[in-house]
């Protein structure tokens, strides 16, 4: 697919969810001027972007991608001439138009159990050939969507960050109080939970990836960017409800951030039920750094 076609695709995506081009990148957890540039035509798109964009969009990921042209689209004529942009398939209508719904989701498929697998196995040890059997596929259907094991990690980190987010948000919608919601927040960074320990684990090896990966590296220090920025907004928020004490919510955040990532290391390295931290243990360590730092006396 020429990337042309891609970007307008996706601009064609970003109007008709009816929000701002920098609301978008911060959906995609990407720096809204390299979207700006890919959407401009001077950077391409990278496979695991164009995957993020059609989850987020809910549009079939075929069609994003230009692996699946929307049905009755003419073939690029000899002239060269531009393509119009065919209307956006939704994912819930693929079987509708007589394709498995698996296909047209093939790349989020395949995401999906990368995540998984390197949670269970780590990154290294996952092969291309186990993603493919867990997806049902051949290797050379993994490496038509991702050329190479960069774009996967890249497009698994995006995943994982995606859920991290929808789940803080989902979590602290009915809150208004700062106190509560940062209290919140740590709850729901502590892996109390199969599911939450196996996020983790992700996290550690994408952070591990991230120190030899530009790419990835990169994503890291966005969302982590993103991530502080989110808790540096609800303490500021609690300076202003007086509930903590004056402090600068950055560094505060910095310094909470860095011990919830310190300490859930921890906890994953120690078996449930075993002699070590427990989620129990970071959890109340963490509300006892909150009380001796930043709640209002």
């Amino acid at each position: 697919m020429q990337h042309d076609e891609a970007a307008e695709r996706v601009r064609q995506v970003i109007r008709d969810a009816g929000v701002s081009q920098r609301e978008f990148a911060r959906r995609m957890v990407i720096d809204p001027s390299k979207l700006s540039r890919s959407l401009g035509g001077t950077r391409r798109f990278t496979t695991a972007e164009l995957a993020r964009v059609a989850d987020i969009a809910g549009v079939d990921a075929g069609w994003l991608l230009g692996t699946h042209p929307e049905q009755g689209t003419a073939p690029p004529q000899q002239t060269g001439a531009p393509l119009p942009a065919a209307r956006p398939r939704r994912v819930r209508n693929a079987a509708a138009a007589g394709r498995p719904a698996a296909d047209s989701g093939r790349p989020l498929q395949i995401v999906r159990q990368t995540v998984r697998l390197i949670a269970e196995h780590g990154f290294h040890s996952v092969r291309v050939s186990d993603i493919a059997e867990a997806c049902g596929t051949s290797t050379a259907a993994i490496h038509y969507h991702f050329p190479g094991r960069d774009e996967l990690l890249e497009a698994a980190a995006r995943w994982c960050m995606d859920e991290d987010t929808a789940r803080r948000a989902a979590g602290t919608a009915d809150t208004h109080h700062a106190g509560d919601e940062l209290r919140l927040l740590i709850e729901l960074q502590t892996p109390y939970t199969p599911q939450q320990r196996r996020q983790w684990s992700v996290w550690l090896d994408l952070w591990a990836e991230a120190a030899r990966s530009t790419a990835v590296g990169e994503l890291h220090v966005e969302y982590y960017r993103q991530w502080r920025a989110t808790v540096a907004e609800v303490i500021g928020r609690g300076v202003a409800q007086e509930v903590f004490r004056p402090v600068d919510p950055e560094a505060a955040a910095l310094s909470l951030t860095a011990l919830i990532d310190g300490l859930a290391t921890q906890v994953l390295a120690t078996t449930p039920g075993e002699p070590g931290t427990s989620a129990e243990d970071m959890h109340g360590a963490l509300l006892r750094y909150v009380d001796a730092t930043l709640t209002a006396g």
